[in-house]
């Protein structure tokens, strides 16, 4: 039950409680839970909206099994929905929906390692983002996500663009039944102000030429990128101060704004 979709069960009480803890629920919102399992954080949660006036939990289960097990195992609870879909289906269609989530809304899961790319994706361009995203996730993603320079990569240039991840802490493979071959972390993501995210589609492909060829220079990478117009850029990128022969991973959100600001108004 569960594992035919990548699913691994936490079953550390202490970790699923700092999960519960690092939610810090405000009365009036909506809780967002993605892959429920087997409810072990899903109960948890209940009992922390209990206290909170207006607050009121979905949870999303793909597997028809889990989903029943769940509403057999939790009852009925008017400040609970049992969705069964796909999140990447549904995210959209619920976060924007305001009969759902009426107000302000928080997003938690224990996402299956494949579907982490996706899903961030997903998160950074809806329209009306969450106030807090908690997820459990591959320790290696996870470290990728909150990179910086020197060891910038383009995963986390593209979350960074949006939001500021921070790493909670580390889950070791054996605190999960079944067991994964790899150790996990907890990631807490909080989005930026929208204003501070304006022209993401000029950044995104800025983003996606500059680490195309990572272990080549940035002004290697535009070249490629840029041939017909590869003379006059090179001087306006040194007019914004950027050294040409920088590597990617040493490139600053900051740097990358700049770069796709010049790329695309020039």
């Amino acid at each position: 039950m569960g594992q035919k979709l990548g699913q691994h069960f936490l079953k550390n009480p202490k970790k699923i409680r700092e999960i519960a803890d690092s939610l810090a629920i405000q009365p009036g919102e909506t809780i967002i839970e993605i892959g429920p399992g087997k409810g072990a954080l899903t109960l948890p949660i209940l009992n922390e909206i209990k206290e909170k006036k207006g607050a009121r939990l979905i949870i999303i289960e793909k597997d028809p099994i889990l989903a029943d097990f769940l509403k057999t195992k939790i009852g009925k609870n008017p400040q609970l929905s049992i969705i069964e879909g796909d999140i990447r289906e549904e995210l959209a269609r619920i976060a924007g929906d305001k009969k759902l989530v009426p107000g302000p809304y928080r997003i938690v899961g224990n996402i299956p390692y494949y579907l982490t790319g996706y899903l961030l994706r997903q998160i950074g361009d809806l329209t009306k983002k969450p106030e807090i995203i908690i997820l459990t996730i591959q320790k290696e993603v996870a470290e990728r996500i909150a990179a910086v320079p020197p060891k910038m990569n383009m995963l986390a240039a593209s979350v960074q663009f949006w939001a500021e991840p921070r790493i909670i802490d580390f889950i070791p493979r054996k605190e999960f039944q079944p067991a994964p071959q790899v150790d996990s972390a907890i990631i807490r993501i909080s989005p930026k102000p929208a204003r501070l995210c304006e022209n993401s589609a000029a950044y995104y492909e800025t983003v996606k030429k500059i680490f195309r060829q990572p272990r080549k220079t940035l002004w290697n990478n535009i070249r490629t990128a840029e041939k017909n117009r590869e003379n006059s850029l090179l001087a306006a990128i040194r007019k914004i101060g950027i050294d040409p022969g920088s590597r990617p991973q040493n490139l600053s959100v900051k740097n990358l704004k700049e770069i796709a600001e010049m790329l695309y108004n020039y």
